[in-house]
Parts: C-alpha cells; structure tokens; sequence
C-alpha cells in the first residue's frame, strides 16, 4: 500500500491516458489512437515516476519523448499539422480526428485536469526553449502578452482564408505551413529567450494555443498549492519558477496562476516541503 500512496500520481495519470486510448479506439474504430495516446500516458506517467524517485532530468525525459514523437513522427513523417492551423483546417472540414482530438484531449478539456502540463511535459516547442541557458527569468514580466491573441488570429485567418479561396490541394499547404511554422516558432523563440533572457518568453507572449490553455487551466484539478504552516516565506519558489507564478498564493487569482507548467521546480526548491 505504501508503494502505491507514493507512486499514486503516475499511477493516475496513465490511468486516465488509458481511458482516452481505449475510449477513442472503441468510439471511432481506429486502433491508431489506443497506440497513440497509450505512448503519451506511459510517457508521461514515467517522467513522474522518475520525479517521484528525484531523478534531475525527469520532466526532460518526457518532454523528449512526446515532444519527438509529436514534432517528426506525427508531423513529418505521418504528414499531420499538429500546429493551431491544422486545429482550424479539421474543424473547417467537419472531421473529428488528428488535430481536433489532440487540441481537445491535451489543450481545451486536459487542462481542466491538468492545468498548462501539456506546456511543461509535450510541447515540442518548449523542449527545444528549454534547453536555453535562461531556465529561470532574468528579468521582471512584460506586458506583452496580448500579443498571443494577433498570433491566434493570424492562425484563424490565414486557414480560413485558404478555405474561401478554394485553394488546391490545401492538405499540402497545411504541411508546409506546420513545416515553416515550427522554423519560425524556434527562431522567435529563441531570439526571445536571449532578448528577454527567459527560456519562456515565446510561451509567455507569442504562443497562440495559451489562448485556449489559460482559461481552462483556471480551474485545473492538479494544482500546486503551498501548506501555509510550513511556509517560511523565503521566496525561492518564486525565484525558481519560469513562469512568474505565485506559488504561495493557494486561490485561483494568484499572480500567474494559470500559467503554471506543472514543472515541480518550485517543489524541489523548498527547503520547508510546503509546496
């Protein structure tokens, strides 16, 4: 049993992934997507797994291996825009599959579970950001953030406007935009993370799907929350934190609080076990 209580995050999370893959496989009769999610939950679960047994480089290790898979398996080699602009070109066809399943699996109803984990565990964006030398701010937050909503927009316009235009042979198009789109999502993202010195400045400001993340993440299940008893208000888990959020706060306001990556770094950094 005391394996168990210790282990029982990772336990849950795969747990959950598993009823997604066998729900999906049942529901739509394609076996693909009890693979598919099937490897993101054992990914995940693992990367817990080993954070619960203080392995350094846990969250890592998960954000490889979906991130990879997602980026040159899903993307290149299957040919499928995992990007907000094959969200929109499926949801412009009708089609319930690929893109549509992942953004609502993982970016619209996920993050009333998981909060913004999609960001910490299997952005394949983030996994390359964060191998940036800026692992924690250097500098105070801008004001910048509504520039997530012109990118949103951009995303919107530039399919829809494929669509009215009955452009041929658009399924080519949306690869080459996933394509170019990730050149210029790592360019800016890193340009970024060296002006702003802050490995996460693209996700704080450009990242159109935060559109969707944040609203939902708002009423998260899996939280971080600090035991105020314990608490000796030092500051470290503020000064650790890559996304500016107030770890100490427990309400649903807290400064940044949707934002919160699920990185556990805040956790490691406690010298009171408060968080």
């Amino acid at each position: 049993m005391k394996i168990i209580k210790k282990y029982r995050l990772p336990i849950i999370l795969l747990a959950v992934f598993e009823t997604v893959a066998v729900t999906l496989w049942l529901t739509l009769g394609n076996i693909f997507y009890l693979f598919n999610f099937s490897y993101i939950g054992v990914s995940v679960a693992l990367g817990v797994f080993l954070y619960v047994r203080k392995y350094k480089h846990a969250r890592r290790i998960t954000q490889l291996l979906v991130g990879l898979y997602m980026l040159v398996y899903l993307g290149i080699v299957s040919n499928e825009n995992m990007q907000i602009e094959g969200f929109w070109y499926y949801l412009f066809t009708g089609v319930f599959e690929a893109a549509t399943i992942h953004y609502a699996v993982a970016k619209i109803f996920g993050p009333l579970i998981f909060g913004r984990g999609w960001c910490g565990y299997a952005c394949w964006t983030a996994m390359v950001l964060d191998f940036l030398p800026y692992k924690t701010p250097q500098r105070p937050r801008k004001k910048l953030g509504w520039i997530r909503y012109i990118t949103f927009a951009v995303s919107l316009v530039f399919v829809a406007a494929l669509f009215l235009s009955h452009v041929g042979n658009i399924e080519r198009i949306m690869f080459w935009s996933f394509i170019i789109g990730n050149v210029l999502y790592y360019a800016v993202g890193i340009i970024l993370a060296f002006a702003f010195k802050d490995n996460r400045a693209f996700c704080k400001y450009i990242c159109p799907i935060t559109v969707f993340l944040k609203p939902m993440s708002y009423f998260a299940l899996f939280r971080i929350t600090c035991d105020k008893s314990k608490c000796v208000s030092c500051g470290k888990c503020k000064k650790v934190c890559p996304m500016d959020v107030d770890m100490t706060d427990n309400s649903r306001k807290r400064k940044n609080g949707t934002e919160c990556i699920l990185c556990f770094e805040c956790t490691k950094e406690c010298p009171k076990k408060a968080l």
